[in-house]
């Protein structure tokens, strides 16, 4: 799976930070592959509102 941070961590939540950061990402643009895991299907889940996932 592709995903890429859409929008600024900025005034988020210290856990949705920590989310992004354990995905990989670090600017708005960047762009990451992932496995197909229950683990980080549920990372994507705490900050979808922040990402945009391609299967």
């Amino acid at each position: 799976m592709k995903v890429t941070l859409k929008r600024s961590v900025i005034g988020r939540p210290q856990n949705q930070v920590q989310t992004v950061r354990a995905l990989g990402l670090r600017k708005i643009g960047d762009s990451r592959e992932v496995n197909d895991t229950p683990a980080t299907r549920g990372m994507i889940k705490t900050v979808q509102h922040l990402l945009e996932v391609e299967a």
